[in-house]
């Protein structure tokens, strides 16, 4: 993913749980792994651009989704505010969806939307 400021992207995504290092702020690359060897990486636009010069920031959604599943419904709830009291934007406060999940959706830093889910019942 990219980023025009690391240290917001990166802070948002330990909310979630992601283990990132403090000193990977100033970093203008960034990795890490997750579960079952997932890895989840961020470049800085000018680190983009060192490969693609004209590059811009897309813009609308589509551009990348991501799902971080919660504990219960409640935990949804929880994420979802503690992340919103925090000054991200929630794109769609927790809601039970017809697929049989608690759901939400957060903006990132960047605009990319960040699913929120937990099975109901």
């Amino acid at each position: 993913m990219v980023t025009a400021d690391m240290a917001a992207t990166l802070a948002f995504y330990r909310r979630l749980g992601l283990d990132i290092p403090a000193e990977a702020d100033g970093e203008q690359h960034v990795e890490v792994a997750g579960p079952g060897g997932v890895r989840l990486g961020w470049d800085t636009v000018e680190v983009i651009r060192t490969m693609y010069p004209d590059y811009r920031m897309p813009t609308g959604e589509g551009r990348v989704s991501l799902a971080f599943r919660c504990a219960d419904a409640a935990d949804v709830d929880r994420v979802y505010r503690e992340l919103t009291e925090a000054g991200h934007h929630g794109e769609k406060a927790p809601w039970d969806a017809f697929w049989g999940q608690r759901y939400a959706v957060v903006l990132d830093p960047e605009g990319n939307g960040i699913d929120l889910f937990a099975p109901l019942g």
